[in-house]
């Protein structure tokens, strides 16, 4: 969420800033509620002051032995005053608050202008081999087949999960089923052994006010899949009465979301949490894109990166988790690229992303695997996660929170078939993954 406080000081930045992502900021709305909370605020300062001095004419008029009744009378009335005061600023706020859930997160100066991923800057290309004339990888050698041709002989099946469950879900078979499991348990302990991320499982299921405090909520409520209604099945617990609840679209929610309502100590900073789970999506604004394969489904896993930081620590923080990112590409042996999104084209919470782009040999294009986000205080604000620096007297501040992936398994799945095809039809197994495939050097038919 947006600081208020800088709203009020250089309410000209923010709207520079939210243009530069597309989105034009209501300023006479703003004014509007600026102008009613300090008109309340005026009001009640006025009611208290008046408070204040009637108790003590009401004290000079008894001790005189005269009539304080009138004196009394008004001052007896100010609580209940005092009281719609105080509920005309908590709507006043409340409705600041609301409004301010739906804006997105200010692009840092660093992000180049721009309205589109035509306009994403690319930083740097890591090619495992040689390179064609454009600067591409240089081809196979042979005409390359999609992922689907060369995955569904070894147990890509999308007929059965159709019959299960409809379109854009599939399911996995045999040495397919296992080299997608490989993939994940390597880049789990890619994370956890050398990057220093703790492990962690999580919920699949959240609830409303998580996905508000990482931002998911309000924007992006027809993306998520809604697994009950508040009241209609969900169990009321001691913090307070039922939710909607929604099944993860990313770890990032429950990972971030540990911080929520919380003060951390300083000196337990960073906090690098990492985690491999399935997340899902309605793809209710992917506009029928990439209908065909494993590139955007329904349901598809994910090993998530989460860093928790002190605010001095999260631009280094931002380039450590790009190169842990990159660090699983490499080892992979996958061709990639980074790219740093333009304004117009970063997350909602995000202040600053790099894509890392995968090269597919059968699009002949760079494909996104891995989003990598610092989002500043925004979502700590949200979530009223802080953390307590050191010394006697100082107060709590709001954490930074940054997340990427690291990687999305299925796409990764994707990059490896294509990339290690050969001209048969089989598939090298990347040697890092071998040991998770029990030693196999190639799937063939």
């Amino acid at each position: 969420m947006l600081d208020t406080n800088l709203l009020r000081k250089d309410l000209d930045r923010v709207v520079r800033a939210l243009a530069r992502r597309g989105l034009a900021f209501d300023t006479d709305r703003y004014h509007a509620l600026e102008a009613r909370r300090k008109a309340v605020q005026v009001q009640t300062e006025e009611l208290q002051a008046r408070r204040n001095a009637l108790a003590k004419q009401i004290g000079q008029l008894k001790s005189r032995g005269e009539d304080a009744s009138a004196a009394l009378a008004e001052s007896q009335a100010i609580p209940d005053q005092l009281k719609a005061l105080e509920q005309d600023l908590g709507a006043v706020q409340q409705e600041l608050s609301a409004w301010l859930m739906t804006l997105p997160n200010l692009p840092d100066d660093s992000v180049p202008d721009g309205a589109s991923e035509a306009d994403n800057v690319e930083v740097r290309r890591w090619l495992p081999g040689a390179a064609g004339a454009d600067g591409n990888p240089a081809g196979l050698g042979f005409e390359p087949r999609d992922h689907v041709a060369l995955a569904e002989p070894f147990g890509l099946d999308f007929e059965a999960a159709r019959s299960l469950v409809g379109a854009r879900f599939m399911m996995l078979r045999g040495p397919i089923a296992r080299l997608h499991r490989a993939l994940a348990q390597f880049m789990l302990d890619l994370q956890t052994g050398e990057h220093g991320y703790q492990e962690c499982y999580t919920p699949y299921i959240v609830n409303g006010s998580t996905l508000y405090g990482t931002g998911q909520l309000p924007k992006f409520k027809d993306d998520m899949f809604w697994v009950t209604k508040g009241g209609q099945g969900s169990t009321p617990d001691d913090d307070g009465p039922a939710e909607d609840l929604y099944l993860i679209s990313t770890a990032e929610i429950p990972l971030t979301g540990t911080v929520r309502d919380r003060i951390v100590e300083a000196r337990d900073l960073p906090i690098r949490l990492t985690a491999h789970t399935p997340c899902f999506r309605s793809e209710a604004g992917s506009g029928g894109r990439d209908l065909r394969g494993l590139i955007r489904q329904h349901q598809f896993d994910k090993v998530e990166m989460v860093q928790i930081v002190h605010p001095d620590q999260s631009w280094q923080a931002l380039d450590e988790m790009v190169g842990h990112a990159e660090h699983v590409l490499q080892a992979l042996g996958l061709p990639y690229r980074v790219v740093l999104l333009c304004a117009g084209d970063m997350g909602f919470g995000s202040a600053k992303t790099y894509d890392l782009e995968v090269w597919l040999p059968a699009q002949d294009t760079w494909r996104e695997i891995s989003s990598v986000s610092n989002c500043l205080d925004f979502q700590a604000r949200r979530l009223q996660g802080r953390f307590r620096p050191e010394g006697p007297k100082a107060r709590p501040e709001y954490l930074h929170t940054l997340n990427g992936s690291g990687l999305a398994v299925g796409r990764a799945l994707v990059a490896v078939l294509e990339n290690y095809q050969q001209a048969d039809g089989s598939i090298v197994i990347p040697p890092v993954l071998r040991p998770y495939m029990g030693g196999l050097e190639a799937i063939r038919a």
